[in-house]
């Protein structure tokens, strides 16, 4: 399935083979009006020019499920174009292609994401598209097997770490915990909204203030087993890894047991990191602005400023389970007005409240809406990627009683 700005939904077939549960008819039935039927994740998206103030739309979204042909993957974009819609409109078109590469290649996918987003500048500039630019997020979403040495440290208990205290490294393990590799800088700022540490370096990613977590096992926890819901039934070997890169100032937020967590960098002049860095380059910071120009410091395309807005990004890795409820990417037309707190709670509070009846496009509208009540002046896009917790559950069960397992 893959959804790139406007265009329609269409499912990429499962590369898994069998039956499903022929006791059910309906679940046939429903598969040919849910897209995203089989999949542990839905999402919505929605996007506002905002005529009010802007007489052109220069987002593009794109969303691919079953990513890279593999089943239950996700791709996950949102690119702000300025300037003109060029460049993002080519990032829509081309970077999961250039991701896709990466996955295909191997390795850790948090590299592969950076590099992919370094290649694709370099293409924009070769194809002459980089007379305008456009800020970008991408999260990927896949399942990966344990190793065997990974394996063996599974019975080990996560350590208990104060999250307002300690700034983490996003480093998951097989025991469903987030290692705490201490940094030399030890106290994060605030506390209450954790965030990325503003003094962090920018350039080196993955360090976030985020506390361990752990998977909810089913045989401890009498959770129902969901029988043929999903197309990939996961072993207990298997761990769901979020990938997340960013150029600029748009936002991936995750959700988790009710605090968000910011998963992306704000690329903007008014950042000591960035200010530093393009003054390190010969560059000047003019009214909050590169050169006088730009408010980003990073970004895809620009070519007339490449030497210092960069298209290097903010990249991190963690590991997604069952206490993880959503995942929200959304322009800047949306944080300039809305904090990251405020946009968790108003999403999850419309989750808990329809019972079941609210899916991500009504939520995802919702916020967009929310975003223009509070005055923003740029175009407006969200897209809120809903993850389903029943996939975690009894592994066991599942694979005993479910064919349409690919789990190799």
């Amino acid at each position: 399935m893959k959804l790139t700005g406007n265009q329609s939904l269409t499912r990429i077939p499962s590369s898994s083979s069998g039956p499903r549960n022929a006791s059910s008819e309906n679940l046939r039935n429903t598969s040919s009006t849910d897209p995203f039927y089989g999949l542990s994740f839905k999402v919505g998206v929605a996007e506002n020019k905002n005529t009010t103030y802007r007489n052109k739309m220069e987002d593009v979204h794109t969303y691919i499920a079953n990513f890279a042909e593999r089943v239950d993957w996700g791709y996950f974009a949102i690119f702000d174009g300025h300037a003109g819609k060029d460049t993002a409109r080519w990032c829509g078109n081309n970077l999961h292609r250039l991701v896709e590469e990466e996955v295909e290649v191997g390795g850790d996918l948090k590299d592969g994401l950076g590099r992919a987003f370094v290649r694709g500048d370099e293409e924009i500039e070769r194809e002459g598209v980089g007379s305008s630019g456009c800020t970008a997020a991408v999260a990927v979403m896949a399942w990966e097997k344990t190793t065997s040495s990974e394996e063996s440290t599974s019975s080990e208990k996560p350590s208990e770490v104060d999250s307002s205290a300690v700034k983490t490294s996003v480093e998951p393990n097989s025991s469903g915990a987030i290692s705490e590799s201490i940094s030399e800088s030890t106290t994060s700022g605030a506390t209450g909204d954790p965030t990325i540490d503003p003094n962090g370096d920018p350039t080196n990613g993955t360090e976030i203030s985020i506390p361990p977590h752990s998977v909810t096992n089913s045989a401890d926890s009498g959770s129902r087993s969901t029988g043929s819901k999903f197309d990939f039934i996961p072993s207990k070997n298997h761990r769901r890894m979020l990938y997340t890169s960013n150029v600029g100032d748009l936002r991936v937020i995750l959700y988790r047991k009710g605090q968000p967590y910011r998963l992306s960098y704000d690329h903007k002049a008014t950042d000591i990191n960035e200010i530093n860095r393009i003054r390190d380059t010969g560059g000047l910071i003019m009214k909050n602005r590169v050169n006088g120009v730009l408010a980003v410091t990073r970004s895809l395309g620009d070519s007339y400023m490449k030497d210092l807005v960069i298209g290097k990004p903010f990249t991190t890795s963690t590991e997604i389970t069952a206490d993880d409820e959503f995942m929200i990417l959304a322009c800047d037309g949306v944080w300039d007005v809305i904090s990251d707190l405020k946009a968790c709670e108003f999403v999850s509070d419309l989750f808990e409240r329809g019972s079941g009846k609210v899916d991500p496009q009504i939520a995802a509208k919702k916020l967009c809406q929310l975003a223009m009540d509070n005055s923003t002046t740029d175009n407006v896009t969200v897209m809120i990627v809903k993850f389903d917790k029943d996939v975690f559950v009894n592994y066991a069960i599942e694979a005993r009683g479910n064919k349409r397992i690919v789990s190799d």
